[in-house]
């Protein structure tokens, strides 16, 4: 198969070169992508439980553990027993969780309008709905 025909590797590469910029501009925030990734999510859905969160976050249940403990680990989160389910934690920001989520998600939202900047509104909605139906196609090739 020609290289030009492994659409893969072109979109594993814009997604590695994302990753590596997000990575360095969230460090002066302190904090990963993964765990951007998590304070962003938790901003929108206070009291969310760690399951749905990381099926939100695109992690396993055992690596969102991780980032919501070291999150907590900072006082960036807090975890409180859901009032009927107490085996569930819901899980919110604290202030402080939002302070470091404001300043990332400037840096984060600067990268994200500088590849946006580089098409067209027309060029936009067709590289999203390409990857939409890319993404489609890979998740119907899994097995099971």
């Amino acid at each position: 198969m020609p290289a030009e025909e492994r659409l893969g590797a072109y979109i594993k590469r814009a997604e590695q070169a994302l990753q590596a910029t997000k990575t360095a501009v969230l460090k002066p925030a302190g904090v990963t992508v993964p765990q951007y990734a998590a304070l962003l999510v938790l901003s929108e859905n206070a009291g969310i439980n760690a399951a749905a969160l990381a099926r939100q976050c695109g992690v396993t249940p055992p690596t969102m553990n991780t980032i919501l403990a070291n999150l907590n680990d900072r006082g960036l989160i807090e975890r409180t027993p859901h009032a009927w389910h107490r085996n569930v934690l819901e899980t919110r920001l604290t202030e402080a969780g939002r302070k470091v989520l404001r300043q990332a998600d400037v840096a984060a939202v600067r990268v994200e309008r500088a590849v946006a900047a580089e098409f067209t509104d027309q060029e936009r909605q067709a590289l999203m709905a390409m990857l939409e139906r890319a993404a489609a196609v890979f998740e119907a090739q899994r097995p099971g």
